[in-house]
């Protein structure tokens, strides 16, 4: 699995402009995700910009004071952009979209991240990446979220600034702020929140539209005994190395950190956008001893993951 940040994909056609036309007169997004990358080649190339439907019906998007500073020029070659190609099927719906325009212009497709089967489909990429992916921009709106087990405070609502067990925790809880709302239903919302929230939580998840199978609370008295008690990161690492989740996205790094370690599964970390995932290294390690020490593969693939290091003593 790989997490793709959108500072990664900004670097990711930063660093690699020499390989986009430079002569292109207008750069047509793929809507949603699509308008992002497109927009920063725009910006980068200091061309206009505009949508597919909008392309179709003749329109490009008005621009500030340095696109009108630019030496106007008719439009004859258009890039049209999306922000990933797997199978091809979004960039062939595009196309069959302009069929009706391409006489008109000299059109070509790019994708900065393809899949090897997706890189036959566009006219340009900048990386092949095979593995399963997820987007930054599009995560908490995938399919894949029925897999996921997600955390509550930090992830879909703000940090409380004040957990006093009383009256203004209450409404905190009643009156949190959302932060990132899934579109689609979740597998299981894991939580330090004490069990005896669990109503004002359940109101509070219905009233924002947030659809789980499974909501896995604390089951404490009170604050205190949930301070001293203190394994958050246990507690939630527990469920999900359990469960036939296949991710989880944490708030607190230091949580990430322990859920990773404790289930060996993959963590993405709100707090500091990175995917945790120590299961592959492990396997990756694993399978570079097959290909180039097959007599050894038998023994390394027993290891536990604490002898990562040690490994790689002897597999480079």
């Amino acid at each position: 699995m790989q997490y793709i940040t959108i500072s990664e994909l900004s670097s990711l056609i930063r660093n690699n402009l020499h390989l986009i036309p430079h002569d292109v007169d207008l750069v047509v997004g793929i809507p949603r995700s699509g308008m992002l990358p497109a927009n920063l080649i725009a910006l980068y190339l200091n061309v206009q910009l505009t949508d597919i439907n909008s392309f179709v019906d003749r329109r490009v998007y008005a621009s500030g004071y340095r696109m009108r500073s630019a030496v106007e020029r008719p439009i004859k070659k258009v890039l049209i952009v999306d922000d990933s190609v797997q199978s091809g099927r979004a960039i062939k719906e595009a196309r069959d979209k302009l069929q009706t325009v391409e006489s008109e212009y000299d059109l070509s497709y790019m994708a900065p991240i393809v899949t090897s089967e997706g890189a036959e489909h566009v006219d340009i990429y900048l990386k092949i990446v095979d593995d399963f992916r997820l987007f930054e921009w599009n995560v908490f709106h995938h399919n894949f979220l029925s897999d996921a087990c997600l955390d509550i405070d930090g992830v879909l609502c703000k940090d409380p600034e004040i957990d006093d067990d009383g009256p203004r925790y209450i409404n905190y809880l009643r009156h949190a702020k959302p932060l990132y709302v899934p579109s689609v239903p979740v597998k299981a919302l894991i939580t330090c929140r004490l069990e005896k929230y669990r109503s004002i939580t359940e109101q509070w998840l219905q009233e924002h539209g947030i659809r789980y199978e499974e909501l896995v609370m604390l089951d404490l008295p009170d604050r205190s005994s949930r301070v001293k008690w203190g394994r958050y990161g246990e507690f939630k690492a527990t469920y999900y190395k359990h469960s036939s989740a296949l991710l989880f996205i944490e708030s607190s790094a230091n949580q990430a950190e322990t859920i990773a370690k404790k289930s060996n599964k993959p963590v993405i970390c709100v707090e500091t956008n990175k995917l945790i995932d120590y299961s592959l290294s492990y396997n990756s390690l694993k399978q570079k001893s097959a290909n180039r020490f097959p007599g050894l593969y038998n023994r390394v693939r027993s290891l536990p993951p604490f002898l990562h290091k040690a490994c790689r003593l002897i597999i480079p």
